[in-house]
């Protein structure tokens, strides 16, 4: 079942059923396998009218681990999809991982989905909405793990008024002749991705971008040039901490694949 909530909250909004299937979704065997109970059972025992079906009232797993699982996307196979995420399903499918905490179970679980973490150069765009607090202590941990920044202007901008290094790079603008290519500078996002010299994209987009055309050029480009991809704000910020807490730091011209986190199995963290 699927919800949707108008309003500013769930005490004054209008709480409306967007979705009803009776199906078994991806997390019902995930928090299954979490909590140590079988959800597909009970929930048998309850539609076939078992008068008393065994009470279950835990939230949190009763070892001391935490599940973590990471989407899978086919943008790479589907030419010109937009790599953005809405309210609408788009993964394929998805990769869980347990860990003593939330940063090595978050950690694992994009590393398992084929994310290769980033090695040095991580470009970024973000909104004017986005350009926040949250956003920049991010990003001034990435560059504190020594990454080195690259955005577009305005983000640029942003970056520098608050003492974070980072070098602009530019969009390809339009000629005036209509045919002649676009205009690339030394500095184009383009060229730069291409080239293989960016290793990871974080762009926060919205509707109320300027750039819409342009913003979705670079996230298909970093699709189609296998260069990982991030357009959540949370996400990123996560990804940030995770990286800080498992001592993992920009490896330069080496894969940074040298990351582990821990190794113990769901068998393992029952027994």
């Amino acid at each position: 079942m699927q919800l949707i909530v108008n309003g500013e909250g769930f005490e004054e909004g209008e709480v409306m059923v967007i979705e009803c299937n009776l199906r078994a979704s991806r997390s019902f065997p995930f928090s299954s396998k979490c909590l140590g109970v079988n959800f597909i059972e009970l929930a048998t025992q309850a539609m076939c009218g078992k008068e008393e079906v065994p009470a279950f009232g835990r939230t949190a797993p009763e070892n001391d681990f935490v599940g973590a699982k990471a989407p899978m996307f086919s943008f790479q196979r589907l030419k010109g999809a937009d790599p953005s995420l809405g309210v609408e399903m788009a993964s394929t499918g998805e990769v869980a991982c347990m860990g003593p905490n939330k940063y090595d179970a978050f950690l694992k679980s994009l590393m398992s989905t084929g994310m290769k973490l980033p090695r040095q150069n991580i470009l970024v765009s973000i909104q004017d909405r986005e350009r926040n607090e949250g956003t920049l202590k991010s990003l001034k941990t990435f560059s504190d793990l020594g990454y080195k920044l690259f955005a577009t202007e305005k983000t640029a901008a942003f970056l520098e008024s608050n003492d974070v290094p980072v070098t602009q790079l530019d969009y390809p603008t339009a000629s005036d002749d209509e045919d002649d290519e676009a205009v690339r500078s030394e500095f184009c996002i383009d060229d730069y991705i291409s080239r293989g010299e960016i290793h990871l994209v974080l762009m926060f987009s919205n509707q109320y971008s300027q750039r819409t055309l342009s913003n979705y050029a670079i996230r298909r480009l970093a699709v189609d040039y296998n260069v990982p991809l991030i357009t959540n704000v949370q996400v990123a910020q996560m990804f940030a901490e995770s990286l800080q807490q498992a001592g993992a730091r920009a490896t330069g011209d080496k894969a940074n694949d040298k990351v582990l986190g821990d190794s113990r199995s769901l068998a393992a963290w029952y027994e």
